[in-house]
């Protein structure tokens, strides 16, 4: 994996991933960009202990652009300085190809004393998915979510650091180009936190680790397993609180994704491909069938990194895991949060997590 880091025209960085070690990337951002002005704050909610992003710059966000006015394609030649002008077309990628590319969002929800916003670009077909990649391809993400995540993790302020995908416009994404985000947050979410509590009572309780109860549990049961490596694990909770939700953990336990050895690194895509694809049938006839969706008929989901909080108390007793899950709860029909889940963070599901991971087993790959 080769990494160059470069700058666009309004200062933002830009980290180029290569497979290939003799990479080069010379090329300059051409477009008339003015600095990129922000009004992300921060603010906490009393009664609740909440952190609330107020950002409304984002409303002026790119949104649904054409696909041959991706900002997330590669560059066209051309003398144009922005989209669709003297035949040319430069996007946020000056390059006119790349494998992996992050770079500074221009519409960020944290900036500044706010934490920071990262845009990751897993390939340059605009219509691919994440599991159209290769399995070394995918491995390069996963180099390139570990890199962020060290580099953020040391920026002044940052307490979390939040890899993620929202896949489909039912989930609500704005660009259809496949790509994640990277979330540097200055605080600790309210979510890693109460695991974070949950873990340091069932230590006081009974002198175990949570994570590691909760992994040895599924596995006794069996009955949820979808998918079981040397290094990996996957399977849909005992409690799932989405229709369709699987969690991916590493069998030996480790805090975040800079602490994966080799061996792990090298599974992963194997079986975190298979499940998408496998995502990707869940909503066709029974059986699970070998053909492949339409990019419109594709799931919608959300692809959520837990990692530990860089300088969280204890923060060895949490384990890295993965969270996948469909807000869609059977072909044509979405699970909305309603009053119980939008007023009363109490979920219902419709979908009992059993039948869930029947049904992932069964559209397994031929």
């Amino acid at each position: 994996m080769k990494k160059t880091t470069t700058r666009l025209a309004d200062g933002r960085e830009l980290i180029y991933y290569d497979l290939r070690d003799d990479a080069v990337r010379g090329e300059r951002d051409p477009r008339p960009l003015a600095p990129v002005a922000t009004a992300a704050e921060i603010r906490h909610d009393r009664l609740l202990g909440d952190s609330v992003a107020i950002a409304s710059h984002r409303q002026a966000r790119t949104y649904h652009p054409p696909a041959d006015e991706c900002p997330l394609c590669p560059s066209r030649g051309g003398t144009s300085q922005a989209f669709g002008t003297g035949g040319g077309r430069h996007s946020e990628i000056p390059a006119p190809d790349y494998d992996v590319a992050v770079f500074e969002n221009r519409f960020p929800s944290l900036a500044g004393d706010s934490g920071r916003c990262e845009v990751v670009c897993f390939t340059p077909d605009h219509d691919a998915s994440f599991a159209d990649l290769t399995e070394e391809h995918a491995a390069l993400v996963l180099e390139a979510w570990t890199d962020r995540t060290a580099e953020l993790s040391q920026l002044p302020g940052v307490e979390q650091v939040f890899c993620f995908e929202n896949r489909g416009a039912e989930i609500g994404v704005t660009l259809g180009h496949p790509h994640g985000q990277i979330y540097a947050y200055p605080f600790v979410t309210p979510r890693t936190a109460r695991m974070l509590t949950s873990v340091a009572a069932h230590r006081e309780a009974t002198g175990r680790n949570l994570f590691d109860d909760t992994v040895a549990d599924e596995l006794a049961d069996g009955r949820r397993i979808i998918l079981e490596g040397e290094h990996w694990v996957v399977f849909v909770p005992y409690a799932a609180h989405w229709p369709y939700e699987v969690h991916l953990y590493p069998k030996r336990r480790v805090p975040d994704l800079l602490a994966l050895d080799d061996a792990a690194r090298t599974e992963f895509p194997q079986l975190y491909l298979e499940v998408l694809r496998r995502f990707d049938r869940i909503f066709e006839g029974a059986g699970g069938g070998s053909g492949e969706p339409a990019a419109a008929a594709r799931t919608p989901y959300i692809a959520a990194w837990h990692q530990a909080p860089p300088r969280a108390e204890h923060r060895g007793d949490f384990a890295l895991h993965l969270e996948l899950f469909t807000i869609r709860r059977t072909s044509g029909k979405l699970k909305f949060l309603a009053g119980s889940e939008s007023g009363m963070n109490v979920f219902i599901n419709d979908v009992p997590p059993e039948a869930a991971a029947d049904r992932l087993r069964e559209v397994a790959s031929e």
